[in-house]
């Protein structure tokens, strides 16, 4: 900085000197150039002042910085300070940290606009308005937190029946969770769950724009029975680094499958068995992307016909999260046992969705394709009404912003004793 100062100064101050003594004899040019000298060590003087005073000065402000950062927990508003507490611009002293505020709620919504058309029989095309998603998030303390999701449905049966004529949306509680974090490798938690059974019903929730593609699979849709997609009741979590491993676990207590066995007790179980889970999957620190893991589910499933079950799920999945390209492939096997019978049904369903990136067009197209099958046995008591499936899914996703997403997705479906089901669907969904 100096020699940038000495520079600047021999510019200015010796241009006009040194042209005028062109026109001088050689004694005047030597006065000239010591005054040109004198002028330099005055200049270097007062370069030497200001860097002192810079430097004494410097500090104050990424320190308070800092502070604030260290101090200030994850999903917490910062209010500054009122103008009266706020320090002087040349005071040195210690400035007062910013303290967080509690709670400190924060709102992100998410939906979604489709057109579709198949040649099912019975099928009508047309537009349809996706659901209407809300996450809560609140910081309670710099150690617990909530997190709440909300969703509204519209109702193909709006303004029917009697004598209340049915409303135009269903509004439903998804989620709901306090949590205590102890620390990374623990965290308990308690509330209403995607159970954490396979890796679809944990990544992607009911915001539509978070997936890759329009449809989710057959074996996680909301709604659907082959796996409990909600759960109710408390969870312990965290991670185990073992070594660059990133090990990572979830174990569950709580309500098991309702007697309608899409639905969660939320209101209570229905008998006195309460459903658990553990779940383990690994992140390691060498394959950055990677995810592989497994789980177990275990509960007793008591049906409106008072018909009981013990019911064991086993499921795997190993996922490579990375946009060049996106694998994900999950498997699940359901273990249905008739209570005081010997009789034992397995049913299985597998997906695997590839997708990729394309360099090009500023990185805004990602194709994707997704097969995926479901095998059911007859005779098994609890999915009777679940169909069988061999499917393919073919489709784009446009990213218009950051916030913003378009998709187009072709179907192709067979279900046994059905003719093969071809379908179009178009969306646009978004994120607020």
């Amino acid at each position: 900085m100096r020699n940038q100062w000495k520079q600047v100064g021999l510019l200015l101050l010796g241009m006009p000197l040194v042209a005028g003594a062109q026109r001088t004899d050689p004694v005047s040019q030597s006065e000239l150039i010591q005054e040109l000298l004198t002028r330099v060590q005055k200049l270097e003087s007062r370069v030497e002042e200001l860097e002192s005073q810079s430097s004494a000065s410097r500090p104050t402000t990424p320190v308070m910085l800092a502070s604030v950062t260290t101090t200030m927990p994850m999903g917490t508003a910062m209010n500054p300070p009122p103008l009266s507490a706020q320090a002087p611009a040349n005071t040195q002293g210690p400035i007062p940290e910013m303290q967080p505020t509690y709670p400190s709620l924060r709102l992100a919504g998410f939906s979604d606009f489709n057109f579709s058309g198949a040649d099912q029989r019975g099928s009508r095309s047309g537009f349809t308005e996706g659901q209407f998603a809300l996450h809560l998030t609140s910081a309670l303390s710099s150690k617990v937190n909530f997190f709440g999701e909300v969703t509204a449905t519209a109702r193909p049966d709006a303004g029917m029946g009697t004598p209340i004529p049915a409303t135009g949306f269903n509004f439903e509680v998804e989620r709901s969770i306090i949590r205590f974090e102890q620390s990374d490798h623990f965290k308990a938690s308690f509330g209403r769950y995607h159970t954490p059974i396979n890796w679809w019903n944990t990544a992607f929730h009911h915001g539509q724009w978070l997936q890759t593609s329009i449809s989710r699979p057959e074996m996680t849709q909301f709604g659907g029975r082959f796996i409990p997609v909600h759960f109710v009741g408390g969870l312990a979590e965290g991670t185990v680094p073992l070594g660059g491993l990133n090990l990572n676990y979830n174990a569950g207590l709580g309500n098991g499958r309702g007697s309608v066995i899409s639905r969660a007790g939320d209101a209570g179980d229905n008998n006195n068995h309460r459903a658990w889970l553990v779940n383990l999957f690994a992140k390691p620190d060498r394959l950055f992307g990677l995810r592989i893991g497994g789980s177990v589910y275990r509960d007793k499933i008591t049906l409106a016909s008072a018909r009981e079950f013990r019911e064991w799920i086993t499921s795997g999945h190993i996922v490579w999260q990375k946009e060049n390209p996106e694998v994900i492939a999950e498997f699940a096997n359901v273990n249905h046992q008739e209570v005081g019978r010997e009789n034992t049904f397995n049913s299985q369903a597998y997906y695997i969705q590839v997708a990729y990136r394309l360099p090009w067009f500023e990185n805004l197209w990602k194709p994707y394709y997704r097969f995926e099958y479901i095998h059911i046995p007859r005779s098994d008591a609890v999915f009777q009404g679940v169909p069988n499936l061999t499917g393919s899914v073919l489709g784009f996703r446009y990213d218009l912003s950051s916030f913003a997403a378009i998709k187009a997705e072709y179907r192709n479906q067979r279900r046994p004793g059905q003719p093969r089901v071809n379908g179009g669907f178009l969306q646009t969904s978004f994120t607020f």
